[in-house]
Formats: structure tokens, sequence, C-alpha cells
């Protein structure tokens, strides 16, 4: 019997072009419900038109897209009752109140009074926006602002939430209260998609990542399983004497040392089994080591060795 859980997106060979410029070549995607999706990509590698499409907002030229089963073309309405959308920019009314922000998005839900008032209330207290609730979102810190309007998406309780760069231009401190916001959400059963130009953020918080080169896929899968793709990991070790240097560095395969602070650097993934290895061949020579340091490939090294490749672009044909 099967213990996969149902998707919550899925998107088969979307393909979008804007004139010449093709933007979607056949994207596949397939998102479980109450997981955390990150999309990466370079700018204008089509991460924005990805998350339109699938929140109805655009349609597509090609391919199709469900969101809770639901064809995003076909049955459009439907899914925009399920789904909450937060963009690069806060899209709350600067004429409302942070209160009567979120009873407008109550009545664009169509619930009834009391509903909305028991709703903007939770919300309110959820985000920490109690105090603010009655002041005008121009009195607002960028943070605030972005709390407000993810509050605003989740009016209508949705199932699934598209964040398109959640996070972009906040303070450090801010950006990890909206990540405790996202846990809390996906904690209740929520569906992320996430587009974010953060790596961090990606590595931080998604089940699985893709990433978004030349309109396609060029990987996925969780955060540790696309490190393992880029080589270059390594362990640097600090001798306890220059004049075993370069027998250290003869016998490990060293890429590299450095007499001033006597290390060596060798090729490793960091693992028990290697830098037992290590040691013991090192023990065997008598050479002592100060100590060692572990460096393995981050989202960073994943993201610039796999995108901006020239393979990954497709020539126009028309």
């Amino acid at each position: 019997m099967s213990t996969a859980k149902p998707l919550a997106i899925e998107a088969r060979g979307l393909r979008k072009s804007y004139g010449d410029s093709t933007v979607l070549d056949g994207v596949d995607l397939a998102v479980p419900e109450g997981t955390i999706f990150s999309l990466l990509g370079p700018n204008g590698a089509g991460k924005t038109t990805t998350v339109n499409i699938l929140s109805t907002l655009i349609g597509a030229d090609g391919g199709e897209a469900f969101v809770g089963g639901r064809d995003v073309a076909r049955d459009a309405d439907r899914v925009r009752e399920a789904i909450g959308v937060t963009g690069q920019f806060a899209a709350v009314d600067k004429l409302l109140t942070g209160a009567e922000n979120l009873h407008l998005m109550g009545r664009l839900h169509h619930l009834g009074r009391r509903e909305t008032r028991r709703r903007a209330a939770e919300l309110l207290e959820q985000f920490d926006l109690v105090g603010a609730a009655g002041r005008l979102p121009s009195t607002y810190s960028g943070g605030m602002k972005r709390r407000l309007d993810l509050a605003m998406s989740l009016m209508g309780e949705p199932r699934v939430i598209f964040l398109d760069e959640p996070t972009t231009g906040l303070d450090p401190r801010t950006r990890r209260t909206m990540w405790t916001i996202i846990r809390e959400l996906v904690a209740g059963g929520v569906t992320i998609f996430l587009t974010t130009q953060y790596l961090e953020e990606a590595d931080q918080l998604a089940d699985r990542i893709a990433v978004l080169d030349g309109g396609r896929i060029v990987a996925e899968g969780s955060a540790e399983e696309l490190k393992r793709l880029v080589p270059g990991g390594h362990v640097s070790l600090r001798l306890h004497r220059l004049d075993q240097l370069e027998k250290a560095a003869n016998l490990l395969g060293a890429t590299a040392s450095d007499p001033e602070q006597l290390t060596v650097q060798v090729p490793g993934d960091g693992s028990v089994a290697s830098l037992r290895s290590l040691i013991e061949a090192l023990d065997g020579e008598s050479i002592e080591v100060e100590d060692l340091t572990i460096r393995t490939p981050d989202l960073d090294d994943v993201f610039l060795a796999l995108t901006g490749r020239p393979e990954h672009r497709k020539e126009s044909t028309r």
C-alpha cells in the first residue's frame, strides 16, 4: 500500500513565451501536500511566471497544471478559492488600516461579518499585529507590512500558499520571524510553494528544491541531495610540525598546502568513514594534527554550478 502523500500541486510540460522569448520550456513539478517546495533560479529564469500560472493569474501556452486536484485553466475559480498568494511586494491597501485590510479580504472571500471579525482577530494575534491593527500601513515597518500581507492571504484559510520572494528586503531578524510563521503553517497541514533569492532560506525551509534555468528544471531534490551533485568538499588539516607538512600532503593527495598556516587541504565529503581513514593514515606515519575543519558544498555552490550554462539556453526557432 502506497504511503505517498497526495499532490497539492502538479505541473506537466508547462510552456510560456513572450514573443520570441521562451520563459518556460516544458516544466514538470510535483509538490506533496503539507510540504515546502522551493523554486530557485537566477533573475529572469521564470520563477514568477511559474507562480503566476499556478495561481491562475496568467495562462500557459502549453502543458497542464493542477492545484488541489483542480485544473488551473479549466477550474480557475475553484483554484483561487483554495489558494493564498503573497508576492514580492506587500499588496496591502495603503488607505485602509491593518484590520480593515483583513476585513476587505474577508468580504472578497464571502465570509460573513462575524466570521470575518473572528478570523481577522485571530490573524492579528498570530502575526503580532494587534497593536497596529488600527493604524495605516504607511506607519508600518517593512516586516510588519510583509506579515500583514501574509495574514491577508490567509483570510480564506487556504490549503496551498504561493510565496514569491516573501522576505525580500527584510532584515535577518524579521526574515527568521517569517520562517517561523511559515513552519507553523506547514505544521498545520498547509502546502507552501516558495520562490526566493536567499539560498539559506531554501536550505532552512524547503523539503524539496527545484533549480530553474533557461526555462527548464535542471535539478531537483532535497537540499542535501543537491549539494551532493556538486564537487568541492574538502577537509583542511592543521599540523603540529612544519617538517611534516610535505609528507602529509603527499600521503593524503592534498590539493593545496599552506606552510605559514601549517595546513593541508584534502578532497573529502566529511563523512565519519573518510575522516577516520585520514586520521588512521596520519597516525600510521606519526604525523600530528592540531585540528581539522570540514567544508562541504552549500546551495550557493549548487546555484553557481547549475545555472547560467549555455546548454540550458534553447535558441528560438521563430
